[in-house]
């Protein structure tokens, strides 16, 4: 892979801009109260145009090295977030291990390691910054989070408790909220709606923001008759966020942001204006293609030999071509909220009209929209702060970074 070069993200001073400011932005509408709920109608920006926004192109901080110690050494990173007095976590799920650095990218200490026991990890997935200057850390599976002190002290651990009578719904933890408590989901693979609650710090149901429509499930049919529940080619999702006091809970089958209070109460409806586009035959073929590439990267896990081609293309084909499509394309991809309070939201890619880039709608603490952002095509965004970006990246010989480059705006 080609090391990273710097993309700024616009280049144009903000008096030239002033006088098109129209265009680049696009408008809204005043929201309005409907029993207490506000909705922002927006128009959609003009494609061409981007907020003068601009990543720096050194970063600010480099986490990892080629070759040196193992802290420094990062083989699959997870997640990563800031800290207070700007230390940085990074959870590197090949070693089950939670890695701290301070500012100047010095290893401090390291949290958990492979392991059943107390503070220890099978399957780590996300870490985060936790009340009292602490740091919460989980697993894929199963749903333990483990909470440790500054200093890097094990403090406890706690799970996300099912109900007895729908243990297959168990939840699954998806952001730490600034106040000590958990978003979660409870779902299953083969489902199609999901459950969404705020956890407290014992992993107990404080509020349930309600059951929301999740994945287009369709059933999949293989060589002999085998049938499988499957996600459709190009499925809609729930996509989760945290927004400020705020929950975004909504499935991206349109362009709509649902923002819920801690109490399950709807509170704003974010839209923009936004195309449905309907997959083609020619979006199926590159769905099949692409889902086949990765199964060719699969390797038998006794023998380590690579998936006989044969067997791709008499099972595992068929399959594939059996998925039927999604009714529309998803409206937009994932969010982020960043560290003023403003909503990412990156537009979806098209199979067969990819962009050299991500790009992204940000909508303002109130929903209306600013403009739109380019980010680097190969930094993976874990964070992004007031005046930084902090994401993953990889140099020619796929050696990982978690690096922070310093976004002015």
């Amino acid at each position: 892979m080609k090391r990273r070069t710097a993309v700024p993200v616009a280049a144009v001073c903000l008096a030239a801009c002033q006088e098109d400011r129209q265009r680049t932005t696009g408008t809204w509408s005043e929201p309005t109260d409907s029993g207490g709920i506000e909705i922002v109608e927006n128009a959609r920006p003009h494609e061409d145009s981007r907020l003068p926004w601009r990543i720096g192109p050194e970063p600010t901080v480099s986490i990892g090295e080629h070759d040196g110690e193992d802290p420094y050494m990062l083989s699959a990173v997870a997640d990563a977030a800031t800290l207070p007095g700007g230390r940085i976590a990074v959870a590197d799920r090949d070693a089950n291990e939670v890695r701290v650095f301070d500012a100047s990218a010095t290893h401090l200490v390291t949290l958990g390691r492979m392991g059943e026991g107390a503070g220890e990890f099978r399957s780590l997935s996300h870490v985060a910054p936790w009340p009292g200057d602490s740091i919460v850390a989980w697993e894929r599976v199963p749903r333990r989070i483990s909470v440790f002190g500054p200093l890097g002290n094990f403090g406890r651990s706690f799970v996300l408790h099912c109900l007895e009578e729908d243990q297959w719904r168990c939840p699954r933890p998806r952001a730490a909220r600034g106040d000590g408590t958990i978003l979660s989901v409870s779902d299953w693979d083969k489902s199609d709606s999901s459950l969404v609650e705020i956890r407290d710090g014992e992993g107990m149901p404080s509020s349930s923001l309600g059951w929301h429509r999740n994945n287009d499930m369709i059933v999949g049919k293989g060589p002999g008759g085998h049938t499988e529940p499957v996600r459709a080619a190009y499925s809609r999702e729930l996509v989760l966020e945290v927004w400020g006091d705020l929950v975004v809970a909504s499935q991206n089958s349109r362009y709509e942001l649902r923002a819920f209070h801690a109490d399950g109460a709807l509170a704003r409806v974010v839209r923009l204006e936004h195309e449905l586009r309907v997959p083609t035959e020619a979006d199926r073929r590159e769905f099949v293609e692409r889902r086949m590439a990765v199964y060719r990267t699969g390797r038998n896990p006794q023998t380590g030999a690579p998936t006989p081609e044969a067997f791709l293309s008499q099972y595992i084909r068929p399959f594939l071509e059996s998925y039927t499509l999604a009714e529309t394309f998803p409206a937009f991809s994932t969010i982020l909220c960043d560290g003023a309070g403003n909503l990412w939201v990156r537009e979806y890619d098209l199979p067969l009209e990819e962009r050299p880039a991500p790009l992204w709608t940000v909508f303002d603490p109130q929903g209306r929209v600013l403009g739109l952002v380019e980010t680097p095509p190969d930094l993976t965004i874990h964070e992004i702060g007031e005046d930084y970006v902090l994401g993953t990246v990889k140099d020619e010989l796929d050696v990982q970074y978690v690096r922070m480059y310093p976004l002015e705006r």
